[in-house]
């Protein structure tokens, strides 16, 4: 069995997983919420099953670095099976509530977590046990940085080197650049930074006027880029300008590259951030095209007060553009063409590097100079013009596997459409929903959309998104790779 050096792996990451649903918990013993039978099954079967894949081998080799396509492995396996045990605290308080909810709705609203979606199933957000509604947000916020990336850094114990599954798990098209010798330092620097803005964000939502609980579960969700809400009319519960505004500052913070902002306050330089060129455009990116709607509502007459106009489009497009998927109005009743720029900025506005999904911000970077470079040598033919990220320039493997990237993106896109076209879902309805879920961001136009839910869709229709977060997630190729006759072969 050459992939069995990864059980003891996944085995740790199975009960550090397990480890996390005693937050909930606590948070249900606390307030007494109703949900706290929802739990113990959940974190003992879990920690079990971790524990026997911990000790089905015992002795992997001294020091053992994983193999590429041992991270590869590992990182697929994960994110399909934490979802599996994700679900079960869904499964036991519906059926205790006396409304039994059945495995592919379960899966997919936990998979829509890990995955930093926002999607849902589940309608009555409100009258929800506050624990299970901080558990769908927590699981946001330990999927946006990846808890494999949290794993890296306690993988030294086990005596398996874990950088080629940080590599497999690490998002955008750069993924060997190391920000400190030891991959482990770089996990932990990594989450240090991410921490630090989720206790920062968490504060700003409480002096904003927020419950704790509240606060708690919209940090989750916002640092993630997940936006999931404790609310069936999401963010707009609050109708609170000042709480919008602070949603606004942390999700362009959590569109951007954390690492950079972890190079910039480990050197103190802190001026690094704004000449990093994809951060630039980023930010740029999404406050410019938000001002842009803001405009396209007063010239269409959709709005009135400029004020309003501006703070209403800047919160919905960012959240949409960077994959956040908050809502304080109905934005598919906005001119046609504001919904539809939103869902396709959701794809390439985000930085790599972030906690968002899509194409990211740095390939886009790429192409673009990439095409101008190729106009410039139909001109000059003989001219050497290197594409340069910044002061560096992109070497040539990068370019092609951005070139593959993108073909595989636009098929995975089509291709699972036109398999939801099979089952008769409306074109706008299904179209909008693969992007939604293949860019990580939620919502998506007519059923649904900002107004609307996932619930109305049938179980096969709902594994086809389940499948479309998760090629989302782990940008297409390092899942599909997993399918190919070669990866198997020894």
């Amino acid at each position: 069995m050459p992939f069995l050096r990864i059980f003891p792996v996944l085995g740790v990451i199975v009960m550090v997983f397990a480890l996390t649903m005693l937050v909930p918990l606590g948070v249900s013993w606390v307030t007494q919420d109703g949900a706290q039978a929802a739990y113990p099954l959940a974190i003992a079967l879990t920690f079990v099953v971790g524990l026997v894949m911990r000790a089905a081998v015992f002795q992997v080799g001294h020091k053992l670095e994983l193999q590429t396509r041992d991270g590869i492995l590992l990182v697929g396996l994960s994110w399909t099976l934490l979802p599996l045990f994700a679900c079960i605290p869904f499964l036991v308080y519906f059926q205790q509530a006396g409304t039994p909810m059945g495995f592919t709705r379960a899966y997919f609203e936990a998979m829509s977590g890990l995955t930093t979606t926002g999607s849902t199933v589940l309608t009555g957000l409100d009258a929800l046990p506050g624990s299970i509604n901080l558990w769908r947000c927590f699981l946001q916020w330990l999927g946006g940085m990846g808890i494999l990336v949290l794993a890296v850094a306690i993988l030294p114990m086990l005596g398996v080197g874990g950088s080629q599954l940080f590599r497999a798990e690490a998002t955008g098209p750069m993924k060997d650049a190391k920000l400190t010798p030891r991959i482990t330092e770089t996990a932990k620097g990594l989450w240090s930074v991410y921490c630090a803005l989720s206790l920062l964000c968490a504060l700003a939502y409480w002096a904003g006027g927020m419950t704790p609980l509240d606060a708690a579960t919209h940090m989750f969700s916002t640092l993630s880029l997940g936006g999931l809400s404790s609310h069936d009319s999401s963010f707009g519960f609050f109708a609170s300008p000042a709480l919008e505004w602070i949603a606004i500052v942390f999700m362009l913070l959590a569109s951007c590259n954390f690492a950079l902002y972890f190079v910039a306050m480990a050197k103190r330089q802190p001026g690094r951030v704004w000449r990093d060129v994809e951060w630039r455009s980023s930010i740029l990116l999404l406050v410019g095209s938000g001002v842009f709607v803001a405009g396209l509502l007063l010239v269409k007459g959709t709005m009135s007060d400029p004020a309003e106009a501006l703070r209403m489009a800047l919160f919905n497009v960012i959240s949409i553009g960077s994959t956040t998927g908050y809502s304080t109005v109905d934005y598919t009743l906005w001119p046609v063409f504001a919904p539809l720029y939103m869902i396709m900025l959701s794809g390439v506005a985000t930085s790599a590097g972030s906690t968002g999904a899509g194409i990211k911000m740095a390939r886009i970077v790429i192409l673009v100079k990439q095409a101008r470079r190729e106009m410039r040598r139909i001109v000059h033919p003989r001219a050497v013009h290197p594409v340069t990220m910044g002061s560096h320039a992109v070497e040539n493997s990068t370019i092609f596997s951005v070139l593959g990237f993108m073909l595989v993106y636009g098929a995975t896109i089509i291709g699972l459409t036109m398999v939801l076209l099979l089952t008769d879902m409306p074109f706008d309805t299904a179209f909008s929903a693969i992007v939604a879920s293949v860019n990580n961001m939620g919502p998506g136009l007519n059923e649904v959309g900002p107004a609307g839910s996932y619930a109305g869709l049938t179980d096969f229709q709902l594994w086809v998104c389940t499948l479309a977060m998760v090629l989302g997630r782990l940008e297409m190729l390092s899942f599909m790779v997993l399918f190919t006759r070669g990866f198997w072969r020894k």
